[in-house]
Parts: C-alpha cells; sequence; structure tokens
C-alpha cells in the first residue's frame, strides 16, 4: 500500500506550485485540498472503489482534479471523447458508468446519472487513507482503427511504471513544467499527468491563447512536428528544454533548429495497451522509433513487435469485468505491428492490418505516407487500399492539407521516392467531420467516407 502522490507531494513540499492555467496556480497543498474537497462529494453521491465515472468532454481543470479525486477514493475514471450519441452510447454500454461528467449538456437520450460537483464547494479534509498500485484507475479507449474501440484498463503501478521508465532517460524533474496539451481520453494525455505525478513537477494546462503563447510557459510538451515547427517560425522567446514528438514523419531538420536553439528533440512507439512510450531516443539521422525503455521488454517475432513488462494493461474492461490481453506462451502481447532491428533500435514498419496486397505486390500504408507527408502541402496523409478488378487492391491518399493540388503534382514528388504500383490512384481533402476528434483519425472511419465517394 501507499499514499496517493498528490498527498506525498503536498506533505513534502506544500508551498511548490503544482498546476496553473491562465487564471491560476495552485501549490501542491492546496490542490490537494481541493481534490479532497472532489473526493467527499464523490463519497456522498455514493461513488467509491471500483466505480466506474465517465468524463465526456475536453481537457479542464474540474477534469483533471476529477481524476485525481478517482484516485483517492477508488474510482475509475472513463474520460471520452466528445461524440455524437450512438458512439458514446457504444463506449457507455462497455463500461457501464455509475455516474457521468459532461463538459457540454447531455444528449436528451442519455438515461446514465449525471455526476453533481458544486461550483464553489467548502474545503474538505485532506484524504491520507493508503491506495494500491494493483488499483484500477482508468480506462482508456483504443482508437478503434479496425472493429470497435475497446475499453483498456490500467492500474496506477502500470501508469507509475510507465512514467518512471520514460523519466529514466528523457530527463523530468520537480523544478520542471510539461503542457497537458494531448486531451486525457488518449493515453499519452493521461501519460503527460502520471510523469507529472511521479516527480512533483508543475503540470500546465492549455489556455484560450494560442499554443506558442502556451509553449512560451513551459520547459517541456508533447507535440507532432507541425506544432514545433509552427513554435520555431513564431518567432517567439520559447522556454522550452525538451519536446516528445508524436507522429509519422520528424523532418531532420526540424530537429536541428530546435536543438539550435537549445531544444532537446524525442521521439517514441506505443501503444494503449502499453500504458503510451514503449521506445524512445533523442532525435538522429536514422529513421527508428529508439531503443526499449526500462519495464518493458520487447521483441520482434516472424516481421511482428511484440511487448510485455510492468506497463502492460490489467486487459479489457466490459461489463464490470477484465478480459485479459491475449498473450502467447511465453507471455508476449502481439501489437500488431510490424518490425524489425536497427543498430539496436525498433524500426517501425506499419500495421500488420494496414498491409494490402496490389498485383501480387505487398504494400504497407504507411510507407506511401512517410513519403507524402514529407511534401510541403501536406500536413498529414492517409492511405486506404480500394477495391480494383485488376490488381485487387488500389492505394488512395486522403490528405490533411490547406488545399488539394493536382494529381500530377504529386506524383512527380513521389515519382523518385516510390515504385509506380505503390502510387495513389486518387487525392482526396480530409473532410472536416472527420477532424478535431482527438489526436488519431481512425482508419475505418476514413474508409467508410472514401466508400461513399466511389
Amino acid at each position: 500500500m501507499m499514499h496517493s502522490p498528490l498527498s506525498q507531494w503536498a506533505a513534502s513540499q506544500p508551498l511548490q506550485v503544482a498546476l496553473s492555467d491562465e487564471h491560476h496556480s495552485y501549490t501542491w497543498a492546496q490542490l490537494d485540498q481541493q481534490v479532497a474537497t472532489l473526493a467527499q462529494q464523490l463519497t456522498h453521491q455514493g461513488l467509491g472503489a471500483k466505480d466506474v465515472i465517465a468524463a465526456v468532454g475536453k481537457n479542464s481543470l474540474t477534469l483533471l482534479k476529477l481524476y485525481l479525486a478517482c484516485i483517492e477514493v477508488g474510482a475509475i475514471l472513463a474520460p471520452i471523447a466528445p461524440a455524437p450519441w450512438p458512439v458514446l452510447q457504444q463506449k457507455f454500454t462497455t463500461v457501464e458508468p455509475k455516474a457521468v461528467l459532461w463538459q457540454d449538456a447531455p444528449p436528451p437520450q442519455c438515461g446514465y446519472p449525471r455526476l453533481q460537483l458544486a461550483h464553489q464547494p467548502e474545503h474538505g479534509l485532506s484524504q491520507t487513507a493508503s491506495i494500491s498500485e494493483c488499483q484500477l484507475t482508468s480506462l482508456i479507449f483504443t482508437s478503434g482503427s479496425s472493429g470497435a474501440p475497446k475499453a483498456v484498463a490500467h492500474t496506477i503501478g502500470q501508469h507509475l511504471a510507465s512514467a518512471k521508465g520514460l523519466l529514466s532517460q528523457f530527463e523530468f524533474t520537480a523544478k520542471d513544467s510539461w503542457l497537458l496539451s494531448l486531451p486525457m481520453y488518449h493515453v499519452s494525455g493521461l501519460a503527460i499527468v502520471w510523469r507529472w505525478l511521479a516527480v512533483g513537477a508543475t503540470l500546465v494546462m492549455t489556455s484560450s491563447r494560442d499554443l506558442v503563447e502556451d509553449l512560451s510557459q513551459v520547459s517541456h510538451a508533447s507535440l507532432v512536428a507541425t506544432q514545433l515547427l509552427r513554435a520555431l517560425g513564431s518567432g517567439q522567446p520559447l522556454g522550452l528544454k525538451r519536446v516528445l514528438l508524436g507522429g509519422s514523419h520528424i523532418p531532420a531538420d526540424l530537429c536541428q533548429r530546435a536543438r539550435e536553439l537549445g531544444i532537446d528533440t524525442w521521439l517514441g512507439y506505443g501503444m494503449t495497451e502499453a500504458a503510451s512510450t514503449v521506445t524512445a531516443k533523442q532525435t538522429d539521422s536514422l529513421a527508428t522509433a529508439g531503443y526499449v525503455l526500462p519495464q518493458r521488454e520487447l521483441t520482434v517475432l516472424d516481421g511482428r513487435i511484440y511487448i510485455r513488462g510492468s506497463t502492460l494493461a490489467a486487459g479489457y474492461y466490459r461489463h464490470g469485468a477484465l478480459t485479459p490481453l491475449a498473450l502467447n506462451d511465453q507471455g508476449w502481447f502481439d501489437t500488431k505491428d510490424l518490425g524489425g532491428w536497427q543498430q539496436s533500435q525498433l524500426k517501425v514498419l506499419g500495421r500488420a492490418d494496414n498491409q494490402f496486397i496490389s498485383g501480387g505486390e505487398n504494400i504497407h500504408c504507411e510507407e506511401i505516407e512517410a513519403v507524402l507527408n514529407t511534401h510541403p502541402k501536406v500536413s498529414q496523409c492517409y492511405i486506404v487500399p480500394v477495391a480494383d478488378k485488376e490488381f485487387g487492391q488500389r492505394p488512395v491518399a486522403v490528405l490533411v492539407a490547406e488545399a488539394l493540388l493536382d494529381k500530377a503534382e504529386y506524383d512527380a514528388f513521389i515519382q523518385t521516392k516510390l515504385t509506380k504500383f505503390k502510387w495513389p490512384i486518387a487525392y482526396h481533402l480530409m473532410p472536416p467531420e472527420l477532424l478535431g476528434n482527438g489526436i488519431k483519425i481512425p482508419r475505418k472511419a476514413i474508409a467508410n467516407w472514401l466508400q461513399g465517394k466511389l
């Protein structure tokens, strides 16, 4: 048993700033007291150990404090991205929440109890009850790139192992600050919270201001390459020391520009079932995903990546029960990613289910995407295979970009980089309705949309 990280920092460094937004800063002691009040409210509403509380909305102080309060009382938080009711209903049916916190008004069809939190609660007493590292603490839905999304359950110990393993290589101390720039309903956003709790640093909420302004207030951030590019090109002074980059393409010249400004850039490979990052490295000239982090193990069998270790999820949660992850006889979890080794670093080739056959040739969607992502007018590329009578399947590109160019211009760009049978037969702009639903766009949703266009 152990005390919660919040109560530990409140006791050891009560006056240090724990949390800040554009309006206020909170010391560890103040945050501990406010979370204690929320924990009392949960208890008064009959919510406690092993109860699931869903929270629909984007990052907010309320959501963060609710999660900390859930840790104190043993409840399990299921943060969920805003979505149409049929999508939410499917997730609610999976986790069966005892109460739901809504950032916006709930849909009229929703019959689940609404969590009631006082706007100006009285101060509560600090919680001193012990918690267990084996305690389930979060349910994060997978992106659902194929099939229905699953609710991945992690314990406190698994989140802490993930945080400590990364921070043994990626320096982040109690004197630093990390911007909560990723949604808590995604594992990479929740991982930021646990890195903050692991070292007792300062967590900074994003503001209503431009992201570049927020980045000027912190030492650490998790970003995609386009965000870092915009920050470096803004001309605004940055206090950044270290950035953890995500996404499929990270230009070497961008990392060099950051290095010249004293900003270390890192990248890695991870997944929801592993509580975020599995491998990581400081960016270099190799197009690899880095070295295996402590408290994780990774192997490549027949070209597929398998993982195990202390960060591996407790299982998939459904109807109040856990279904363990499917492991092989040696306890390895099949990530369904394809990869190999290059100079002791992991090289990720793509998803096994993103490989298709065209005219008898194997094609990896990610290979084509990696090339088109280097085009100066493309922010992000997604390749979708479509049926073809002659070749079986052919690739089509769906682009996140300001405007669509003529196909001939894209063909000219890729002609020396990809063999002809890998060239997309058509290009489309990503529809607005698929943007803004998290940091990943599910391939299944793109394929469904594209099917309606053909």
